[in-house]
């Protein structure tokens, strides 16, 4: 009974990539391979449901090798949303799991690598964690540009975003 519970949690943390053969069902939002491991619970007998198991697994290994499907832990995901904050992808949700209220990226805290003002008068931020903002607003910026400044980005309304340079005032910005 421990194999079939270990089994049962390892795929519980599988995402499966609607690709292929193993495309998700759409009324179910489950891969057919998943659905196939989920319906062994169900057979009575011992001895047949193991060998259920053991098709179902060997079905998902298989495809795991192949690259159709990947495993993905919920720290990982929570990173790739975090590197991604900014991003208005809205084809990225259902592949990454459900997102609860409790798990969404309202803001990001980094540093300063550069900042540089475009011919426009408008600010270009390059951030220590990778992404490059760019001023969207026409008021004027005021803050000490100097590489390793505390640097916040936080959801704004309509979709905007606000950055925060050390204790400046915000700035309207666009993740570039």
């Amino acid at each position: 009974m421990r194999i079939i519970t270990t089994l049962g949690a390892a795929v519980a943390a599988i995402l499966l990539l609607p690709t292929g053969a193993h495309a998700q069902n759409s009324a179910t939002n489950r891969s057919p391979l998943l659905e196939q491991v989920a319906a062994c619970r169900q057979v009575a007998s011992d001895a047949e449901r193991l060998a259920c198991f053991d098709r179902a697994a060997g079905a998902l290994e298989a495809a795991e090798r192949q690259g159709e499907v990947v495993v993905v832990e919920r720290g990982q995901i929570r990173e790739a949303r975090r590197q991604l904050f900014g991003f208005e992808v809205p084809a990225l949700p259902p592949m990454f799991g459900r997102e609860d209220a409790a798990e969404r990226i309202d803001s990001v805290e980094t540093t300063l690598l550069s900042a540089a003002q475009g011919a426009d008068g408008k600010w270009f931020f390059r951030l220590a964690d990778g992404s490059e903002w760019r001023q969207i607003d026409s008021d004027p910026v005021r803050f000490q540009n100097r590489a390793g400044t505390e640097i916040r980005v936080r959801r704004a309304s309509l979709g905007s975003y606000q950055l925060t340079a050390g204790r400046s005032r915000a700035v309207r910005v666009k993740r570039q």
